[in-house]
């Protein structure tokens, strides 16, 4: 159930933001920052959370931290969100397929 811990991390915007700026690739606590309304050591703890929430991981760098998305902790949330459009795909296609003549919405018209 990680991906609890992931929706939560992501819930809030700030932390959302800084998790999109990763999408661009690796960067350190100061790039991350950056034109954020919230200092370098706010952005740090907003860091450390999605790192516990596994979607994110740092290396040193230096004397440097470098953060990157961390794709497992990714999977494991898009693992647990794919579940949904399966079962939207299924009753598509469930509904797609109803006989002719079967009455409801899968009934073609001439």
């Amino acid at each position: 159930m990680a991906y609890k811990s992931a929706l939560a991390a992501l819930a809030d915007p700030t932390r959302r933001q800084v998790f999109e700026r990763l999408r661009r690739g690796p960067s350190p606590v100061g790039r991350l920052a950056s034109g954020l309304p919230v200092s370098r050591p706010a952005v740090s703890q907003h860091l450390k959370v999605l790192k516990e929430a596994g979607l994110v991981r740092e290396e040193q760098d230096g004397t440097r931290r470098i953060y990157r998305i961390d794709p497992r902790g990714l999977g494991q949330l898009r693992a647990w969100l794919d579940q949904f459009w399966e079962s939207a795909l299924d009753a598509f296609k469930a509904e797609v397929e109803k006989e002719p003549g079967a009455g409801g919405k899968g009934e073609k018209r001439p």
